[in-house]
């Protein structure tokens, strides 16, 4: 049976807890983190968020969202699903046996993007590896690539019934296949149509300043756009994205 969110997109879950929703950690409380924490406790998951600082400077989000507080190693052993959705230098600080221990079959998604300006020089990533396949590698699990191109405000209030013209699709790169369907799953839960965009090699093409890199566009236009983006062009993208970013911070 779907349960109904306040956006009314209907969700229909095979999940193992019947009726109960998955548990599900989220390693980072930004803006990201903090929305899918929102919408996924109003469709009955269990969340589990965690920060660097320790629970006890997320209890007033806790308390909001009805999602648990917890360290980082508890958000990444909560259940059959972790986001990682923190800056991509932070990455660097995780622990290194943050996922040592954590059964295969979890899926990891990750929602970072590379920003030079805020996360300074990183130089694989500069030299053109995928950023999800650099995450992947630094923390020795596959991921797959997900709301990294949407903005909070918008993930948080424009999810719609499947069907509703112009429901905003968000594009799914990562390993396994399997791995990958179950985010498939959580991405039409939460209203938008879902994309499957490959492995994870094939993610570059939803990195910051690519075409669909936070435009909401709908299915159609978002195949489009995945299919124009250009690997050679990814430095020009890059510095179009820092740029953008440039200009917030000191607006």
């Amino acid at each position: 049976m779907g349960v109904e969110h306040r956006t009314g997109a209907r969700s229909h879950r095979n999940h193992s807890q019947e009726d109960g929703g998955m548990k599900i950690g989220i390693i980072g409380a930004g803006m990201i983190g903090g929305t899918l924490a929102r919408r996924w406790t109003r469709l009955g998951h269990e969340v589990f968020i965690a920060n660097s600082r320790g629970p006890e400077t997320l209890r007033e989000l806790a308390a909001e969202t009805g999602a648990k507080a917890v360290t980082r190693a508890e958000a990444a052993r909560a259940g059959e699903v972790v986001v990682l959705t923190i800056p991509q230098k932070a990455v660097l600080d995780l622990p290194k046996d943050l996922f040592a221990n954590v059964p295969k079959d979890v899926v990891v998604i990750d929602t970072g993007n590379y920003y030079p300006i805020r996360d300074g020089l990183l130089e694989e990533l500069d030299g053109g590896k995928v950023e999800s396949e650099w995450v992947a590698s630094r923390i020795g699990r596959p991921v797959v690539k997900a709301f990294n191109n949407i903005f909070f405000k918008s993930l948080l209030e424009n999810g719609k019934a499947k069907g509703t013209p112009g429901r905003i699709a968000l594009p799914v790169a990562g390993d396994p296949p399997e791995a990958r369907a179950k985010v498939l799953q959580l991405v039409d839960e939460l209203g938008f149509d879902a994309i499957d965009a490959g492995s994870l090699s094939d993610s570059w093409r939803q990195q910051p300043g690519t075409p669909s890199y936070t435009h909401d566009l709908d299915a159609a236009r978002l195949k489009q756009a995945l299919a124009q983006a250009e690997r050679g062009r990814l430095p020009e993208y890059r510095n179009a994205a820092n740029e953008s970013l440039k200009k917030y911070l000191t607006t």
